[in-house]
């Protein structure tokens, strides 16, 4: 359920309709329900509540927006985040240090001194590698680093190949038969407190077979290491659950997720954390568009929208599909391609796809774009950067500014030897 309805004719954003703000600020443009925001990140906290120890940590990188952050740190959210920008987001929005997890491959060693120095509640290590150095920054600052150690399950998610994270060519995490040896190693050493295990095989899934298969292993694994007299009080399970991008799309809800996990777990003695992500913010918002102009074609007209592939990135990218909607419908359908104005072939959002007919200055929206878009945007042809609206009720906000051309070419320089 979102807050994304058709009053009159026209499609609100909550109590707002969507032309008032496109007038005022423009488009392309993101906005995003509070109603739903909040909503979301209380329907699965709650269907968590059937697990004896829970913590949730939000997907920074799905949503870094500071007002949406804000939100979901008003329900308690912590953060998972995977670089110091998204670290200092997550404290800026007054989520607690203890409760930021730090993920990902590539941690340098100024993140790592910055989250040691905030207090950050764990390190989700990738490599024994990165554990050393982690331990010997550690030993050097006078403090003790909390973590987790990312096993690879070597799980296929059964999802798109460039958002699967738990296979075993895949970057991330360690190897699963190495697993033990290394959680060993780094727990003799002197700066890390080694207290659990973490995974997160893959983003979208659609299924809960390849999450329990994946818990299961990882459940053996955890066993095997407290056999070894190491303790075990933290399992984080990541995140990955998906969201309908299509009318009609079913996916798990999170009281199926819940039911599975807690099956799964019964015997495992631990706090359980998680990282959704696009299950929380997916829904909560639109990108908002404007026709450019209905372009003939061969075999279905072209849509070109002011939208384009740096605003939305995952149709270019994966394929994606977004839902296209009017923003007022006049009840007839077309069949058209819906392309973006950036040069490249890879700037489309659809082909010969059914939408509602739209014409020159129309409004329309993309849906399900709270996730993986804002977040993703960037400057390419030399396009602003799109700016992002929330919605609460009968207000609206402007939460990130559009940054037009002038102001990114101002941050550059030609140096003396080219004047």
């Amino acid at each position: 359920m979102d807050h994304f309805e058709y009053r009159n004719g026209v499609l609100h954003a909550e109590d707002v309709p969507l032309p008032r703000i496109a007038d005022a600020v423009g488009t392309p443009v993101y906005v995003y329900s509070r109603a739903t925001l909040t909503r979301h990140a209380r329907v699965f906290r709650d269907a968590l509540s059937i697990l004896p120890a829970t913590k949730i940590a939000f997907a920074v990188k799905s949503n870094p927006n500071l007002a949406v952050l804000k939100v979901l740190a008003a329900e308690g959210y912590g953060a998972d985040v995977v670089s110091g920008g998204e670290m200092e987001r997550a404290l800026a929005a007054g989520m607690p240090a203890e409760g930021i997890v730090f993920s990902g491959v590539g941690k340098t060693e100024a993140e790592m001194i910055r989250a040691l120095e905030a207090g950050i509640g764990q390190f989700n290590l990738e490599s024994a590698e990165e554990g050393l150095e982690l331990a010997e920054l550690a030993q050097r600052l006078g403090k003790t680093a909390t973590c987790a150690l990312r096993v690879n399950p070597d799980v296929d998610a059964g999802t798109h190949g460039k958002i699967s994270t738990g296979k075993a060519e895949n970057k991330f995490g360690v190897p699963f038969d190495r697993a033990a040896d290394i959680f060993a190693r780094l727990s003799a050493e002197p700066g890390l407190a080694m207290r659990g295990l973490a995974l997160h095989i893959g983003s979208q899934l659609s299924s809960l077979a390849p999450l329990e298969a994946a818990f299961t292993k990882i459940g053996g694994l955890m066993r095997e290491i407290r056999a070894a007299g190491h303790a075990i009080t933290h399992m984080d399970l990541g995140g990955g659950v998906g969201v309908p991008y299509k009318a009609g799309d079913v996916f798990p809800q999170p009281e199926e997720y819940a039911a599975m996990i807690a099956r799964v777990t019964a015997d495992w003695g631990v706090t359980l954390m998680f990282e959704p992500g696009r299950v929380i913010t997916g829904n909560t918002g639109v990108l908002v568009t404007r026709v450019v102009r209905v372009k003939e074609g061969v075999g279905h007209p072209w849509v070109v929208v002011d939208a384009a592939m740096n605003d939305l990135a995952r149709p270019a990218l994966y394929d994606a599909w977004h839902d296209f909607a009017a923003v007022t419908p006049n009840g007839q359908t077309i069949t058209a391609n819906i392309v973006g104005p950036i040069c490249e072939s890879s700037d489309t959002f659809a082909m010969a796809r059914d939408i509602d007919e739209v014409a020159r200055g129309d409004l329309a929206v993309f849906r399900t774009a709270g996730a993986y878009g804002a977040t993703m945007a960037n400057t390419y042809n030399s396009r602003p950067m799109v700016p992002e609206v929330m919605v609460d009720g009968e207000r609206w906000a402007v939460v990130a500014d559009r940054i037009v051309p002038a102001t990114i070419l101002s941050a550059e320089r030609v140096p003396d030897f080219l004047v």
